[in-house]
């Protein structure tokens, strides 16, 4: 399918919803045991087309590309969308193993992921903790990432430098982080992860006037036994209160070093993004390979490719090598 072509079935497709409801839903998911998990997945397309793994954020799912997929199914490609660790249907195969949400954990699911469905190497394409996890993956195993498509673009980071104070306003953007270093954070978030989930996507999409259906449909995902662990971990680690495992701390070494990404490229912003975010000026010379950025307009926060899904699909097309 051309490119023009995908542009318009997916206008039409949007402006068929109604907005009382969700635009569309996915088919039976798929569960596989890959490295420390078993992960719940969709997997859309032709089998033998180029693949795209697309990774959600938090407090998001797998529905944040319900609407991405079908028209990149139907250009060809093969489309797979995990469950991050600590949600919807992913789960771990042993009690005994640590609930981490640090970087390098999250990417190399994403590596045993592609190694269990013998998967050589896909577009990576992501938002929030689905694109920092994309970046990492992109910079320390290029081999893997055929393009990459990120939304906020650089987002690789290290304890040292969330150690590092930020301006007032900054920090004010950071609450919720603070909050979860807390045992009073844990214990709220536990008890109102639904209310807590609602206030991020208002807040950090201003003008996405998303329903309760669409809200229920993901929140779902965070009664996931792990999820709070998950989240709790990721930011407290973030800012060096929390430890990670000895087993990632050569990969977190040279994240640490800010390593360049060398394969092509596309970033993306929306223009109400109402989440913490870089400009993009700040992390251009982050990509060496074929690369541009794009701002998207209309309102369009920070669940991007749920808010603007023909801008993010139409990223990764052109991102493709071919």
């Amino acid at each position: 399918m051309g490119a023009e072509r995908l542009r318009t079935q997916m206008s039409v497709e949007a402006s068929q919803d109604s907005a009382a409801a969700p635009s569309s839903s996915f088919g039976p998911l798929r569960q596989i045991d890959a490295g420390l998990l078993n992960v719940g997945y969709v997997d859309i397309g032709p089998a033998e087309g180029p693949v795209v793994v697309l990774l959600h954020g938090w407090p998001y799912d797998i529905h944040s590309y319900v609407d991405v997929c079908p028209g990149l199914a139907e250009a060809g490609y093969r489309v797979i969308v995990p469950y991050l660790r600590g949600f919807g249907t992913t789960r771990f195969l042993s009690d005994e193993t640590f609930r981490n949400g640090e970087q390098a954990a999250l990417a190399l699911d994403v590596i045993t992921l592609l190694d269990a469905l013998e998967i050589e190497s896909a577009i990576l394409a992501g938002f929030d903790w689905g694109a920092r996890t994309a970046d990492v993956v992109a910079a320390l195993s290029p081999e893997r990432c055929r393009g990459l498509v990120s939304v906020s673009g650089y987002l690789i980071g290290s304890q040292d430098a969330g150690k590092l104070p930020l301006p007032p306003e900054a920090e004010r953007q950071w609450w919720y982080q603070y909050y979860f270093a807390t045992d009073r954070g844990r214990a709220g978030y536990r008890r109102y992860r639904r209310d807590f989930a609602k206030l991020i996507w208002r807040t950090a999409s201003p003008k996405w006037h998303f329903d309760d259906a669409t809200f229920d449909r993901s929140a779902a995902s965070f009664e996931n036994p792990d999820h709070v662990d998950i989240v709790i971990h990721n930011y407290r680690w973030r800012l060096g209160l929390a430890e990670g495992e000895a087993e990632y701390a050569e990969l977190e070494n040279r994240l640490a070093e800010a390593p360049v990404i060398t394969v092509p490229a596309i970033t993306l912003e929306g223009d109400a993004n109402g989440a913490p975010h870089p400009e993009p000026t700040a992390y251009a010379n982050k990509f060496t390979c074929r690369y541009s950025h794009r701002t998207i307009e209309g309102g369009i926060g920070h669940n991007l490719p749920q808010e603007a899904p023909e801008a993010f699909a139409q990223a990764i097309i052109d991102v493709d090598p071919h």
